[in-house]
């Protein structure tokens, strides 16, 4: 597929039509993000702290268009650049065509944020392989495509920063979860390797490990479940998807240039 054919999955929007409010002190002003899995929950939570600290972001979502418009429109209301793309990142060939577009119609990026994940639960003895490879496929596999494909990008940048979306359930495990377990324990294996192998260029890469946050996926368990987990939870609560969001901005922004092959757990206490 050309450069001219894949445009039709990426739309961008004229700043200039509404400039939003951002002052020029903001600490990412003049960078470019690229966040995945960004049509809802967390990762709308990103695109929209990653806007209000000055970033122009590159949305990409795998099938809902409309919540992805939303997103990128909220991001422009605070004076944003943004663009939407669609690609399953668990294709290499998606994720480089991605890369294409993006980078001849958006402008290479400095942040590269791996939100997208999947999960397909049930107890290991009945788990396929189909399950199994799916979420590994996303999850893991997913994050590999798109940092081998825009590390050239981050290694050209001043300020190259990686943030990994792993879970809490990568460190403690969890029942019925074992293929969504695995892969983001992989994930965070491969935070730490590639921080100590990108220092060198001066890119950081982290990790943040949410707990239960407040998304679709805990608001379809039932309420006595919910109960449970609470009362494992010290805070008594579940965290906030703008939680996430503020620990990207945070992490991907001078502050914290000195941080890297870092875990940030923000799960309430649940996983000390």
């Amino acid at each position: 597929m050309s450069i001219e054919e894949s445009v039709k999955g990426i739309k961008a929007r004229d700043p200039a039509v509404n400039p939003g409010t951002r002052a020029s002190s903001q600490r990412l002003t003049g960078r470019k993000a690229l966040v995945t899995g960004a049509s809802r929950g967390i990762g709308r939570a990103i695109v929209e702290a990653l806007a209000e600290a000055g970033a122009d972001v590159a949305v990409n979502y795998r099938s809902s268009e409309e919540k992805a418009e939303m997103v990128a429109m909220g991001a422009e209301a605070i004076g944003a650049d943004t663009w939407t793309y669609r690609a399953d990142i668990s294709h290499i060939g998606e994720v480089e065509e991605m890369r294409a577009v993006v980078e001849k119609y958006f402008g290479k990026i400095d942040i590269l944020v791996n939100n997208a994940g999947i999960n397909v639960d049930m107890l290991f003895k009945k788990m396929d392989q189909e399950s199994w490879n799916k979420v590994i496929q996303v999850n893991l596999n997913g994050v590999f495509n798109c940092t081998s494909t825009f590390l050239d990008h981050l290694m050209e940048s001043e300020h190259g920063r990686i943030i990994n979306i792993t879970s809490i359930v990568g460190q403690m495990g969890n029942i019925g979860q074992a293929n969504y377990a695995a892969s983001k324990a992989g994930v965070i294996g491969m935070t730490k390797s590639l921080a100590k192998e990108l220092a060198r260029n001066k890119i950081t890469v982290n990790a943040i490990a949410p707990g239960f946050i407040e998304t679709d996926m805990v608001s379809g368990i039932p309420d006595k479940v919910k109960e449970k987990i609470l009362a494992q939870i010290p805070l008594r609560r579940f965290g906030m998807p703008e939680e996430i969001g503020k620990a990207v901005a945070f992490l991907t922004s001078d502050d914290a240039s000195y941080i890297t092959g870092h875990v940030l757990n923000i799960n309430g206490g649940m996983y000390i």
